[in-house]
């Protein structure tokens, strides 16, 4: 009997289920019991980043199903998905800066806008790259699943809400904790493959040693003044 799992079907579902409990508290809930207010674009956010995750746990059953046309078909509409959610991401960013600046937030939750917009640059960067070596498919799928880990983190971030004794949340959640998937898919690397992929260790190494560097100068004063700049244009 043909296997149709493999580590990217369990990223990608571990990615649903960090997208329907993280937000269900902020998001999910709210919406279904109509407590939730929000511009479209939040909405339109939410559905092109669900989708992405959703059309990654289908691309890759796809390849183990050995459905090659299909699964390049579908590829089209996923660069759509992916340029709809790098373009909302600022947006997205923006109104939960107005809402939190709006609960007292002061400079430090406009300090948050930097990382949404380096966030969007690098999931697109990932995106592109994985087109661009499409016709490598250890690369290809690699930067794909790396792309798709990027742009997890504000759904592990809001487990916060579950554990708010848990000190350092954008440490713990949005750094440890989302970036831990890199190490589990290096793991794997290294058992199936006796060595981890220079694509999946190099990139890899670079997520992890930019969204660092984001978590160790977050709110600095450099980094508020490129916020402030970034809050202004959006």
């Amino acid at each position: 009997m043909k296997r149709y799992f493999s580590l990217y079907t369990a990223i990608g579902v571990i990615g649903l289920a960090a997208i329907l409990i993280g937000f269900s508290k902020t998001f999910i809930i709210p919406v279904s019991n109509f407590s939730f207010q929000a511009p479209v674009i939040i909405y339109i956010h939410g559905f092109f980043a669900f989708s992405w995750v959703v059309l990654f746990v289908f691309q890759a059953y796809l390849i183990k199903a050995e459905k090659w046309s299909t699964h390049m078909t579908i590829g089209v509409l996923g660069v759509l998905i992916a340029v709809g959610v790098a373009v909302t991401i600022p947006f997205a960013g923006a109104y939960q800066v107005q809402k939190d600046t709006a609960q007292g937030g002061g400079d430090s939750a406009v300090s948050a806008i930097t990382g949404t917009i380096t966030a969007a640059l690098m999931f697109i960067t990932l995106v592109f790259a994985g087109l661009h070596y499409r016709k490598k498919p250890e690369v290809h799928k690699r930067l794909m699943l790396l792309a798709t880990i990027t742009v997890l983190w504000p759904a592990w971030f809001r487990f916060r809400h579950f554990f708010p004794s848990v000190p350092n949340p954008e440490i713990w959640f949005a750094l440890v904790l989302a970036d831990s998937l890199i190490i589990v898919a290096w793991i794997w690397d290294k058992l199936k493959n006796g060595r981890i992929h220079p694509t999946l260790l190099y990139v890899g190494s670079f997520v992890i040693a930019e969204q660092t560097i984001e978590a160790l100068t977050y709110d600095s004063e450099p980094w508020r003044a490129v916020a402030r700049y970034l809050y202004a244009v959006f």
